[in-house]
């Protein structure tokens, strides 16, 4: 196994080389406008994950440290506002939690429906090529053969990807919420 050095110069290299941008722009080319249409979906998705990572591991422990300390900071926990208060400081983790996740299933379920929709520009090309050109032409199908199926197959694969990537963010938040909940809730 070859174990590569992070401070090593090959990723200026790598990253200035036009190389592997040709073949990824070569390889959208190929998959037709609704491949570029599927990558925006996934930038915009992993943008929105790497905010919620950034969100879970950085800026909540200070939420709920300042959530315990003015839980803590109360000198009356069982009184009808004291829990009241403690139920919405609760809400307020919830919803700054689970913010933009119900966003980030409907990019993942957007992901197969362009995909699908790729496959039905691909076809309608490949027919529109056999209805002018004949069926005996096999070269002048394949460039609408690879409009339907590589976005598909991209789609499915963001789709994939997107899912368990969701669940993993929903269960962390799940997970951060019920551990803020009994830490309020142990000190009444």
């Amino acid at each position: 196994m070859i174990i590569m050095d992070l401070h090593s110069d090959i990723w200026p290299e790598l990253l200035t080389s036009s190389s592997w941008w040709n073949a990824l722009y070569s390889f959208m080319q190929q998959g037709g406008e609704v491949l570029w249409w599927l990558a925006a979906v996934a930038v915009i998705f992993w943008l929105l994950t790497i905010e919620k990572l950034l969100f879970i591991y950085c800026a909540y422990p200070r939420l709920r440290a300042e959530t315990l300390q003015k839980w803590q900071m109360r000198h009356d926990h069982l009184s009808w506002f004291a829990r009241s208060q403690r139920e919405a400081w609760l809400d307020d983790a919830h919803q700054q939690l689970f913010k933009h996740l119900a966003f980030i299933k409907v990019l993942v379920a957007i992901c197969p429906m362009l995909g699908l929709l790729g496959t039905v520009t691909g076809m309608i090309s490949v027919f529109d090529v056999m209805a002018t050109q004949g069926s005996s032409n096999p070269k002048l199908m394949a460039s609408g053969i690879s409009l339907a199926t590589l976005p598909t197959m991209a789609g499915m694969v963001a789709a994939l990807v997107g899912m368990f990537v969701h669940a993993r963010l929903v269960k962390l938040c799940q997970n951060r919420e019920v551990k803020l909940e009994q830490s309020l809730r142990s000190d009444s």
